[in-house]
């Protein structure tokens, strides 16, 4: 749901710290409740909008389960997963908890998780998102209850902007990118798009970069809304059966453009400041700073509700491979160690069902994973006159798409290459060879084990 970012050490210790302090009180209360007799089951997630919806379906579900109270624990996307695998080490993790693919492969592989076919029957993936299930099925286990579908990628953009920059919206539609000045559509309107405190476009001669207070899009190192589609776009991989491949040609290709626009066009905003922050750029679009934002399903609540200005959604731009996309989707993973199983595989059946899943798409937090209680997210979005066809046209069953990694030690492979990646982003380190450092330093993680 959320592109991988690394962590800093400061930023790794205070995970930690919060992490301990919120799940030290939970283990307190874990197991039974004084005098009620109820077992509580804990849940960890990393949304705090979709942990609202699952507070509701919860409600429901202990009003027909009195004797299981379930607690919800919400630890921000940036401490998540270093706390997680702490809490795992420790025997201390929650008894169902959110994972992405990129995770799966080592928790599995570890006897983490709990074993969903043999636990809810192996026809109980015949009601869930298929893209989804594929995703946390690995040796033909199907090793998590799908929760969310992220959908494709897709473009917002700032309805005004747009229009004072002499663009029709509807022309957003045939934006698309290429190294052949000739076919690239994608620059010509994003200079148009970016503005200096003088209110001059980057295609004025009296343009200042360096105090821009409009910036046309959101290049950035963001693994799942811009360098997976665009390497996709491009026909290149990322990763190829585990082994990273992001300095090949197509994908350096790719990478290249969206570093370019950053630092010899200046189109985007320095990347400094999207490194440092995962959300820099969908802050920036909700505070009439970015023109066009991509992005995904999972920005799609926070621009509703914070966004004061009229917005649309367009197709994402489309490489020299056409339009590319990647989709994740989120699990609810059942923790094989949980000193009440029975409990939690009740729980995890109750996430797995229509009912226990349509709060999610009823509140337009996300993309339920469960297809029965999908329509509720799309009738959301109707009634508030959204419309959500571009992050799914995208993701047609005969368009291709591009896979996010999924090998063993990803949390290690992610910190070995990342900030390496940064600084391509940055310029400080050339292209070909800081990508060749930073695919090496990848692989040499995976050869490691």
């Amino acid at each position: 749901m959320k592109k991988l970012r690394s962590n800093s050490a400061m930023t790794v210790a205070l995970g930690v710290l919060v992490g301990a302090l919120a799940l030290g009180m939970g283990v307190l209360a874990a197991g039974a409740i004084a005098g009620s007799g109820k077992t509580i089951v804990t849940v960890r997630l990393w949304d705090d909008s979709v942990a609202a919806a699952y507070k509701s379906s919860f409600a429901a579900f202990e009003a027909a389960h009195p004797d299981i109270s379930v607690d919800v624990t919400v630890i921000p996307w940036s401490q998540y997963w270093d706390q997680l695998g702490a809490d795992v080490d420790a025997g201390r993790a929650d008894d169902i908890f959110w994972l992405n693919n990129s995770y799966l492969t080592d928790l599995a592989e570890s006897g983490e998780l709990v074993n969903i076919d043999a636990t809810l029957g192996e026809r109980a993936k015949n009601d869930w998102d298929r893209v989804v299930v594929r995703e946390f099925t690995a040796e033909g286990t199907l090793w998590g209850v799908p929760q969310l579908s992220d959908a494709g990628i897709a473009l917002y953009y700032n309805k005004a902007m747009v229009v004072e920059a002499g663009i029709d919206p509807a022309a957003l539609e045939e934006l698309a990118w290429s190294l052949d000045p000739a076919e690239d559509s994608l620059l010509p309107v994003l200079q148009k798009l970016t503005r200096d405190s003088h209110g001059r476009a980057a295609t004025d001669p009296e343009f200042d970069p360096d105090s821009v207070s409009q910036y046309g899009y959101n290049a950035s190192n963001d693994l799942q809304a811009i360098l997976l589609p665009s390497i996709g776009s491009n026909g290149g991989d990322f990763d190829v059966d585990g082994i990273y491949s992001f300095a090949g040609d197509a994908a350096a290709q790719a990478i290249g453009y969206q570093v370019a626009l950053i630092n010899t066009h200046r189109v985007a905003a320095p990347a400094a400041q999207s490194n440092a922050e995962s959300d820099f750029a969908r802050d920036s679009f909700i505070n009439g700073k970015l023109a066009l934002f991509q992005s995904g399903v999972y920005s799609l609540s926070h621009i509703a509700d914070k966004a004061e200005f009229e917005w649309g959604v367009a197709s994402m731009p489309a490489g020299p491979a056409g339009r590319v996309s990647v989709t994740n989707g989120i699990a609810a993973a059942g923790n094989a160690h949980s000193a009440h199983p029975a409990e939690t595989a009740e729980v995890l059946k109750w996430l797995g069902s229509a009912e226990g899943n349509s709060f999610v798409g009823a509140s337009g937090a996300a993309v339920p994973g469960v297809v029965a209680a999908q329509h509720a997210y799309f009738d959301y979005w109707a009634g508030k006159d959204v419309e959500v066809a571009k992050f799914f046209e995208v993701l047609a069953r005969d368009a291709p798409t591009v896979t996010p990694p999924r090998t063993a030690n990803f949390a290690e492979v992610e910190a070995a290459y990342g900030p390496i990646l940064d600084q391509v982003f940055t310029g400080q380190l050339p292209l070909e060879s800081g990508l060749r450092q930073a695919q090496d330093a990848a692989n040499a993680v995976v050869a490691g084990g």
